[in-house]
């Protein structure tokens, strides 16, 4: 089912990881992925998909000092198309530096692992709806309330929801139909330190980036002082206090 939208002007442009060593794990997840680095300014390193992966958006990795301390609020979900294409992805995961993950998941029938440094990503079984996505299958947010997040997110980023599972899960998807999916699965687990993993939104270029931020808050974002430098971005967070970013417009 698809919901009535607002024309915003923002979309979603990277998805940002935070880490020690961001050369590192760019090379394992270029490899992961069959997509290529690219090094970008101030230690910066950029992972992007070939053109016919349906994938807009950039995995960007930069450093940070500060350790992993808890299972990330958003990650990866990874597509595959047949059981011996999962079994494949697993084991090319853990050649490249992953490991097996235990977050309490029991017997199901995706793999959790995680990268050289601890995030959390799932290696899926073969299903229907990831069959057209690419390498990725969607990008998966912990979320107390996903109707109310999917919802916040739709209007920022223009992509309506497409999918529901009950109240458990809410999925939005490009409207062009290619790339990954955004989803919001719902988990109580409560947010206590800023998250590792976050989303960035940028408007086209030539639009008015304070107009863009203003925009935002007005969808439902709210102002986040992380007590860093001044910088060309605004950071706020989403209703549920995830950061996220408005870049300058591209």
């Amino acid at each position: 089912m698809a919901v009535s939208l607002r024309r915003m002007t923002t979309r979603l442009v990277n998805l940002v990881i935070d880490a020690a060593r961001p050369e590192v794990l760019a090379d394992f997840w270029a490899a992961l992925l069959g997509w290529h680095a690219v090094v970008e300014e101030d230690g910066e390193i950029d992972v992007r998909a070939p053109a016919s992966d349906g994938w807009n958006l950039d995995l960007v990795f930069v450093p940070v000092r500060e350790p992993k301390e808890v299972k990330n609020r958003i990650h990866l979900d990874l597509a595959s198309t047949t059981p011996e294409h999962q079994a494949e992805l697993v084991a090319r995961a853990l050649e490249l530096g992953g490991r097996r993950a235990d977050l309490g998941q029991g017997d199901v029938p995706w793999v959790v692992l995680a990268d050289p440094e601890g995030n959390e990503f799932c290696v899926l079984e073969p299903r229907e709806r990831y069959a057209d996505t690419g390498a990725v299958a969607a990008i998966l947010v912990d979320a107390h309330d996903p109707e109310l997040l999917a919802g916040f997110w739709a209007r920022i980023t223009g992509r309506p929801i497409r999918a529901r599972e009950g109240d458990a899960l809410v999925g939005l998807r490009a409207p062009s139909g290619r790339g990954p999916w955004l989803e919001f699965l719902r988990n109580d687990d409560v947010k206590r330190v800023k998250n590792r993993v976050h989303l960035d939104v940028a408007p086209p270029a030539g639009a008015d980036h304070a107009e863009a931020v203003t925009e935002v808050i007005a969808a439902g974002a709210a102002p986040a002082d992380l007590g860093g430098p001044a910088l060309p971005w605004r950071v706020l967070t989403d209703p549920e206090g995830n950061e996220f970013c408005v870049l300058t417009p591209r």
